[in-house]
């Protein structure tokens, strides 16, 4: 089972679309890291979209959406079975720990589950 959790969208102005998001739309800031010039916002429903500031139109603002699984590993193994590659397997990474197919259309679709994105960011 596939649950839609996160969407990542590029911004070209972080301090202005942070201040948009939760001004007018009301989301809670859940994180920011201030390095990499991105935040995490939440909705109600605990729907996170993540805003990083970059250069709108470049192969890297493309968004990247984030489906939670039961078990990321049991995830991937099934998706190998079925012929879909991987950027990656799962693996502790900027965003948390997880694995990375891209549609075909080149976007990036990240997996996780919440046990091993616990244990990989204690570790």
């Amino acid at each position: 089972m596939l649950k839609f959790d996160h969407l990542a969208i590029v911004v070209s102005n972080l301090d202005v679309s942070r201040a948009w998001y939760v001004e007018k739309l009301g989301l809670q800031v859940e994180f920011e890291i201030a390095e990499r010039r991105s935040l995490a916002l939440q909705d109600s429903e605990g729907f996170a979209i993540f805003l990083v500031e970059g250069a709108l139109g470049e192969p890297a603002s493309r968004p990247a959406l984030w489906f939670q699984v039961e078990d990321v590993h049991t995830s991937s193994a099934s998706l190998l079975g079925k012929g879909v590659s991987f950027v990656h397997a799962p693996q502790k990474l900027f965003w948390g720990y997880g694995a990375e197919i891209v549609d075909p259309d080149g976007y990036p679709i990240r997996l996780w589950d919440a046990v091993s994105m616990k244990e990989q960011s204690e570790s």
